[in-house]
């Protein structure tokens, strides 16, 4: 999907689509514009993207349709922001019509010509009214603002740098894709920087270890936690603990690594129960099943949600009524925003993945690095010396009861140890 703003044509044709795109496997739509102001362009390859519905503003463009890959029906609208305030309202109203009526995931991309945050101006001191309405419109609308990766501005005239470009999309449209990345192209003699958004598949390396707290909603999984560890033998704790992630590793794929297509099954069946039942056939046995796969869906939208709560490590989780949706958004704001795409190194931007570990690696080895150091002991006159008996205290070895309760005090489901495992599983098993 490609969309192109202030094109300045009254009018497109197909010579002129060939141009751009380069091939013929392509779609489009145009808003003209008046005079040479304005004029919005958006094009598509036709065998990815097929369109139904379009629909076209002032200051917008929309296509409705559906994604070929994936059959993901979603809407793109391009926007060309509106400089006075009360315009600026008219076309957000409109975009919150066309929304409503479309009722499937948008991506909303373009000038928006408005900023979200103080950061988003240079040298700005408090946000302006339009752009409080705009953060309030934003935030109605439930929309997710795409992070830029790679810098910070949009925008650049003199000494003048904002970011008024920008992708919003809702929380289906990230639940679809979790990996997706915004990063801006060369500006060239251009104003603006052109936005890139990429779906980022590719992982930088294996997925560590992490016990999850939906394990625990499984009927057999603290009997196979026992057998694991009974196999494993005589041992230092720490070791069997660190031997006991790859039989867990299996059981997770075993058991738990198809959670969205199970519960799409049992949704399917219901549908296709409820159709037989609409159709006048229904017994003893029919009712038993409707009721059974219910139980099914209860159970794995159970783990669903203990899986994206822990997942999103929400400071307000305990507070908050059952919300996957919101746990799944946090979790995945989190990801991207802790994935390091590029970094800067000895003044230039790299994005290559094994030079980027090489540099952070090198980087905390040189600050751990132990260097000569005159060494003081307590004998050597600085400190005082103890008596025998705080001596004696200190080298007690805690009792059982103060461990257990040391650890009861820790909260179960924040973030894991080294070792990948959390509190919740120790306190558990």
């Amino acid at each position: 999907m490609l969309g192109l703003l202030e094109t300045k044509r009254e009018d497109i044709s197909k010579y002129d689509i060939g141009r751009i795109w380069g091939n013929s496997s392509v779609d489009w739509e145009f808003v003209e514009s008046v005079g040479a102001a304005g004029g919005l362009l958006l094009l598509w390859d036709d065998n990815v993207f097929q369109k139904r519905n379009c629909y076209k503003g002032e200051r917008w463009l929309c296509i409705e349709g559906v994604l070929t890959k994936n059959n993901f029906q979603c809407a793109y609208c391009l926007v060309y922001g509106a400089h006075g305030r009360v315009a600026k309202r008219v076309v957000w109203e409109e975009l919150s019509y066309i929304a409503g009526l479309c009722q499937i995931p948008f991506c909303f991309m373009g000038d928006f010509n408005e900023i979200l945050q103080i950061e988003d101006r240079k040298g700005l001191q408090s946000l302006p009214g339009s752009a409080e309405e705009f953060k309030s419109w934003v935030q109605d609308m439930q929309l997710v603002d795409l992070p830029l990766t790679d810098r910070k501005f949009t925008w650049f005239r003199g000494q003048s740098c904002s970011r008024i470009d920008r992708v919003l999309v809702n929380i289906e449209w990230v639940e679809e894709f979790p990996d997706i990345r915004l990063k801006g192209g060369p500006r060239g003699l251009s104003d603006h920087c052109p936005l890139i958004v990429e779906d980022i598949r590719g992982r930088g390396g294996p997925r560590p270890f992490r016990s999850l707290d939906s394990w625990f909603t499984h009927e057999d999984f603290l009997r196979m936690v026992k057998n694991e560890w009974r196999t494993l033998g005589e041992g230092p704790f720490l070791e069997k603990l660190k031997a006991l992630t790859l039989p867990l590793r299996q059981w997770h794929k075993a058991n738990f690594s198809d959670m969205e297509n199970r519960l799409t099954q049992f949704e399917e069946e219901i549908r296709k129960l409820d159709e037989k039942v609409s159709e006048g056939i229904y017994d003893d046995t029919t009712e038993a099943r409707r009721k059974a796969l219910v139980r099914f869906c209860e159970k794995w939208y159970i783990r669903k949600e203990i899986h994206w709560k822990q997942m999103s490590r929400s400071k307000h989780a305990r507070d908050m009524d059952r919300n996957t949706r919101y746990f799944h958004h946090i979790a995945s704001a989190r990801r991207r925003n802790n994935r390091i795409d590029a970094l800067m190194i000895q003044g230039r931007l790299v994005r290559n993945q094994a030079r980027i570990k090489h540099a952070i690696r090198g980087f905390y080895k040189e600050l751990y690095r132990q260097e000569y150091v005159p060494r003081i002991g307590v004998r050597d006159g600085l400190l005082p010396q103890i008596d025998v008996v705080e001596s004696e205290a200190l080298e007690v070895l805690p009792s059982a009861e103060e461990i257990k309760e040391a650890v009861w005090d820790c909260e179960s489901s924040k973030a894991p140890g080294s070792d990948g495992y959390n509190m919740n599983f120790i306190k558990k098993c």
